[in-house]
């Protein structure tokens, strides 16, 4: 679990949002944290404290006068602060400094990292005391979330929803991850590729991208700075990474080329399509005219990149129809590789599409290391701490 053992303050303040804090709570606790909540009087005219309790399994704190020393003791013992949702009024007190409720006398004695979801009307979000507290406080050190463009509980179109529940969680996990891999900027490919056939039809493959976007999203968390470069795929993007687009196997190779000269460390999990038809045609095609077609073969990026990294750590992928291990060595050496991650996708576990994953990791110098079913995010970071590894061995280069 990701938030295991940790433990988290949740402040619920007076919004409609309010009822999502529920949810927050629920999901943080999925995830192994153990969440206290403290409540402002105005959130307890939207949703009761014992709705809280329940998901928690802890006791809500709403009264600054129940425990004359809870206001120090529970922020004392937090690992991490959120406050979601934020209203205008709470964000106004927090840079003021202002205590005149429990969660905000919470926050003056709150030592450690903190995280605020604002929900608001549009017009209350964009006045300007609300924009300059707003900069105060990341000039403190508060990381925000959101809030999003959409519609609002009055009706109106605008900037001001809370962040969605998934991004909450998700930034409280990112919040409380080391960040080991600052300085570093890595730059990920995920995906498949499709190749033209006519205006309709393409040659393309299975893979989902889920792999390469598990680097890239691990990566980020551990505080990379990511440029993920995609085939065309249903996944989202994971929030502060630079989303490059691509469907060609052509376009992914320009993109690749753009942008590694910034990159220390490239990790090739993108699936590209190893043949595109020798001619593309500009109308659909009859049936009778597609009974075969011309295939000509595409750049093998990889070992261009391995031609040219210099002093970058670069990593592929070996996706087989079993685990060959001798057959992803030889593709290391071939295309000068640091590491080569082999697995197996002819397993309904572990192939295309799966969110799990079986891998043996091969590196340069012939060290080879099997791994168990795990998430493909754990995979991730595994791929990670090797690379960081490696890193270390060849003197930070």
């Amino acid at each position: 679990m990701l938030l295991d053992k940790r433990n988290i303050l949740l402040g619920v303040s007076g919004s409609i949002a309010a009822c999502k804090s529920v949810d927050i709570a629920r999901r943080l606790a999925d995830e192994g944290a153990d969440v206290s909540v403290v409540m402002t009087g105005a959130a307890q005219r939207f949703i009761t404290p014992y709705l809280l309790e329940a998901v928690t399994g802890n006791p809500v704190h709403t009264d600054i006068f129940s425990d004359p020393f809870v206001h120090i003791n529970l922020p004392k013992s937090s690992q991490l602060f959120i406050i979601a949702p934020a209203t205008a009024n709470t964000i106004n007190k927090l840079s003021a400094g202002i205590a005149d409720n429990l969660l905000c006398n919470m926050w003056l004695a709150y030592e450690g990292p903190v995280l605020i979801a604002p929900a608001m009307n549009y017009r209350m979000y964009r006045s300007g005391i609300v924009k300059k507290n707003i900069r105060e406080l990341r000039k403190s050190g508060v990381q925000f979330v959101g809030p999003a463009t959409g519609s609002l509980a009055c009706g109106e179109e605008g900037t001001g929803r809370m962040a969605d529940v998934p991004d909450i969680v998700e930034a409280a996990v990112s919040a409380l991850t080391p960040k080991d891999l600052a300085g570093h900027h890595i730059m990920v490919t995920a995906g498949p590729t499709i190749e033209p056939i006519d205006p309709v039809r393409f040659i393309s493959n299975r893979s989902s991208g889920k792999m390469g976007y598990a680097v890239a999203l691990a990566a980020k968390r551990r505080g990379a700075d990511v440029t993920l470069i995609s085939g065309p795929t249903s996944l989202r993007a994971p929030e502060g990474v630079t989303l490059v687009r691509v469907e060609k196997a052509s376009e992914m190779e320009a993109a690749v080329l753009d942008h590694l000269p910034k990159a220390t460390c490239v990790i090739m999990a993108a699936a590209v399509s190893d043949f595109s038809p020798s001619s593309i045609a500009r109308v659909k095609l009859r049936k009778r005219d597609v009974m075969s077609l011309n295939l000509k073969k595409n750049t093998d990026i990889l070992k261009k990149i391995g031609s040219r990294k210099g002093r970058r750590i670069l990593i592929g992928f070996a996706a087989e129809s079993g685990m060959d291990v001798r057959s992803a060595g030889e593709k290391l050496k071939e295309k000068n590789l640091d590491m080569i991650v082999l697995n197996d996708i002819s397993r309904k576990d572990a192939g295309f599409d799966a969110d799990t994953n079986i891998v043996t990791l091969i590196d340069r110098k012939g060290d080879i290391t099997e791994y168990p079913l795990m998430k493909k995010i754990e995979v991730a970071g595994i791929i990670l701490d090797r690379m960081l590894q490696y890193h270390a061995a060849a003197g930070g280069r």
